[in-house]
């Protein structure tokens, strides 16, 4: 997994505080990743749908591991996901920001006034 992301970044500036707090708080190790490792990102996540949803898989290649939409369906289309390097994540939705440094595993669901954050052990060991 990655071992920074940088507090020089813009649009990031109080982010590490709150992802080493978001990790404190679930008990789980903090691992951020790369600023310029991509996401995959619904089209729709700056539409204003909630709830928000991201989860974090095994890494590969360029790819962060990260997966970011908005709403209740994750669609099986192919285009549902459009990459996008974590450093632009604030001019798309800085309300995720604090759930980055997430480790491998994790989740959350996030909407007005709720928050649900768990570790999925099937992101860990998927089904071949």
């Amino acid at each position: 997994m990655g071992r920074g992301a940088s507090v020089n970044a813009p649009g990031f500036e109080g982010a590490i505080e709150a992802q080493t707090e978001v990790c404190r708080r679930l008990g789980a190790a903090f691992d951020p990743p790369d600023l310029h490792l991509r996401a995959g990102v619904s089209v729709n996540l700056r539409s204003g749908i909630e709830p928000i949803n991201g989860l974090r898989e095994w890494p590969e290649g360029n790819l962060s591991g990260w997966f970011f939409w908005a709403g209740t369906e994750l669609s099986e289309a192919d285009d549902f996901f459009q990459p996008l390097h974590l450093v632009h994540l604030p001019l798309w939705l800085p309300r995720i920001l604090p759930y980055l440094a997430l480790p491998l595993g994790w989740r959350f669901l996030l909407a007005e006034g709720y928050e649900d954050v768990w570790f999925d052990e099937a992101l860990v060991h998927p089904r071949q």
